[in-house]
């Protein structure tokens, strides 16, 4: 549940601080950051309930299965400290340009505003490119495996040639967008929200990649020379793999 917990907290949080009594901004960064975050937030969970096979809840996600299993009897607390409530703080920092936007009367930088926005979208659609990417690869896999026939080992055509995760290289340049909006707005210290989103998934792509090396072995011998040749997030062109 936590996956589409994550699409739905920070279009209520914008909304929230918009509505404040307390709140000051400039109109048009204020609405301009609410349609944006209403986006993000719609690209977000139709990439949920795609993946999910547009089913809600009802597959656990395999990390948490994984740390079920590692934990056992703990798990039931261990949850509450590890998952939901770190991962409260975490949407309350990465939603703190948010509320930057909406506590000064900062006029419209058209500049840096307009930048601000143009890494914002990019971003969405950079992530929704990948993910689609992802989506199908995955889909025409399963279809050849119920065919009888050889799956295919790695996904390393379209974004994922030039990176091994771009799906996250498109969600973290969506927040540090939205930083961009809270520094406009004189509220530079928002930084450490995607700040410290970006050491997390420094964690999670650990996890997935570990994951991935467990594979059986024509795929984990594929994902040790995309690896050699690929960058890990920031889009770049591939490196010659000389030993593999």
């Amino acid at each position: 549940m936590i996956d589409l917990y994550w699409t739905v907290i920070p279009v209520m949080l914008v909304h929230y601080f918009a509505a404040h009594p307390l709140a000051k901004s400039d109109v048009v960064r204020s609405n301009l950051v609410i349609l944006l975050t209403w986006v993000w937030s719609i690209r977000l969970t139709h990439s949920y309930f795609r993946r999910e096979k547009w089913q809600w809840g009802a597959r656990e996600d395999w990390r948490f299965a994984d740390m079920r299993v590692k934990f056992r009897q703990h798990w039931w607390w261990m949850s509450f400290f590890a998952v939901y409530l770190s991962q409260q703080i975490f949407l309350l920092g990465v939603c703190l340009p948010m509320y930057a936007v909406h506590s000064t009367e900062n006029v419209w930088n058209v500049l840096w505003d307009n930048l601000a926005a143009i890494a914002c979208v990019s971003g969405v659609v950079f992530a929704y490119i990948a993910d689609t990417q992802l989506h199908n690869f995955i889909t025409k896999n399963e279809m050849l495996k119920d065919l009888g026939a050889p799956t295919l080992p790695n996904l390393e055509h379209g974004l994922w040639r030039y990176s091994r995760h771009p799906n996250y290289f498109g969600e973290q340049l969506w927040w540090w967008g939205l930083f961009l909006f809270g520094w406009n707005s004189g509220h530079g210290w928002t930084f450490v929200g995607p700040f410290v989103n970006n050491l997390c998934l420094v964690h999670v792509t650990k996890l997935v990649e570990q994951k991935m090396l467990k594979k059986e072995r024509t795929r984990a011998e594929a994902y040790r020379k995309y690896q050699k040749t690929t960058s890990v997030w920031i889009p770049w062109f591939s490196r010659k793999c000389k030993n593999v």
